[in-house]
């Protein structure tokens, strides 16, 4: 069972490969023997985080030594705490070290915060190199590994700072979820509800089939492959019409305006990235019923999926709401001072807005602490 998927952008073209087993034929992607050639350079650097590389590591270095690459590895601490630019100075320094050229290639082994500092570190060392994508966990999966959104945080806020570089490849091995924490899973579980809300309607409904979505062994691997399917197809039709967010592809930031505000005041230490999105839709999903721009059954179809999936509904404890209005306006979707919302209209399609009321959205955050 494998699916390819074309990113189909003018200059920068690439493939999404959804591979049960890839990851020990990762060398013979990126070589050419088992997709079109790359023509990538001998010299890799493989970067990682230790839990990720204890479990993967060896196997991802084997098979690209195995295809005639040059490998240094390099672990990262885990966490989004850590998506800083100190971060990418180590990257740098291993760079440096190792001497990459501009034919030289970093892989990213990991999640998305791993995803994230790679990428930016390709974008930027001798001013872009190729970067390859092998996403261990589920959002990474379905959304951070595509589309060539890079960067680290600031202590104002999540992703401030960042480059569009796609890349050259995202292999999927599906195999590699199989020792993803529930959490983890749960986490890109959001990004999938996100897609069914905004773009996929049939994927919005097989979820619904499905009698339990919270841990990955509820899921058969038909309905893994569909799903992950769905999801890429959607994110790589999106980037496809409009690669650097010009208009279509600020729909991809449903629930995120809210839930990015939510993960930069806890520090992010309280919720996961796919936490705060899930509170990010609950709360977008309401204020495009008090706005009546969204039925309040669609919403609860909505909630529902959250539910079932085991994500939270509500504020974290002790966060206070006009923090999170103030936050608002360092986000960077902000357009000439507003603030921008994407609010859904029907299962399947959303629109973006700024004109949301401030006392709708004070009284939807106040309903939801």
């Amino acid at each position: 069972m494998q699916s390819v998927i074309d990113v189909n952008l003018p200059q920068n073209r690439y493939e999404i490969a959804i591979a049960p087993g890839s990851l020990d034929n990762l060398g013979n992607w990126m070589n050419g023997k088992e997709s079109k050639p790359l023509n990538l350079g001998k010299k890799v650097l493989l970067v990682s985080n230790p839990v990720i590389f204890k479990r993967y590591g060896e196997r991802a270095v084997k098979s690209l030594i195995n295809a005639g690459f040059e490998v240094v590895s390099l672990n990262l601490a885990a966490g989004e705490q850590y998506k800083t630019l100190n971060s990418i100075v180590k990257i740098y320094n291993t760079a440096l070290e190792n001497r990459l050229e501009r034919t030289s290639t970093i892989v990213a082994l990991g999640g998305g915060v791993i995803g994230d500092m790679a990428g930016f570190a390709a974008a930027t060392w001798l001013r872009g190199i190729n970067f390859i994508q092998v996403p261990t966990s589920l959002l990474a999966m379905v959304d951070a590994a595509i589309g060539g959104k890079t960067g680290v945080n600031h202590p104002k806020g999540k992703n401030l700072i960042g480059a569009f570089h796609q890349p050259r490849l995202v292999l999927i091995d599906p195999q590699v979820l199989k020792t993803l924490p529930p959490r983890e899973f749960r986490a890109g579980m959001a990004e999938v509800i996100k897609y069914g809300v905004i773009w996929d309607a049939d994927l919005f409904t097989k979820l619904e089939g499905c009698e339990k979505l919270d841990q990955l062994r509820y899921l058969s691997e038909e309905m893994l492959q569909n799903i992950l399917t769905h999801s890429c197809q959607a994110k790589a039709i999106v980037v496809g019409k409009d690669e650097k967010e010009s208009g279509l592809r600020a729909l991809l930031n449903y629930g995120h305006t809210i839930g990015h505000a939510v993960e930069s005041l806890t520090g992010y230490k309280v919720v996961n990235h796919g936490e705060a999105v899930a509170i990010g839709m609950v709360a977008a999903g309401q204020i495009a019923v008090d706005l009546r721009m969204w039925s309040k059954e669609a919403t609860e179809r909505q909630n529902e999926l959250i539910k079932k999936t085991g994500l939270p509904n509500k504020l974290p404890e002790g966060l206070d709401v006009e923090e999170i209005i103030d936050s608002l306006q360092t986000d960077k979707k902000v357009k000439s001072g507003k603030v921008r919302f994407v609010l859904p209209r029907r299962i399947g399609e959303a629109t973006v807005t700024d004109q949301v009321p401030p006392d709708v959205l004070r009284q939807v955050l106040l309903q939801m602490q």
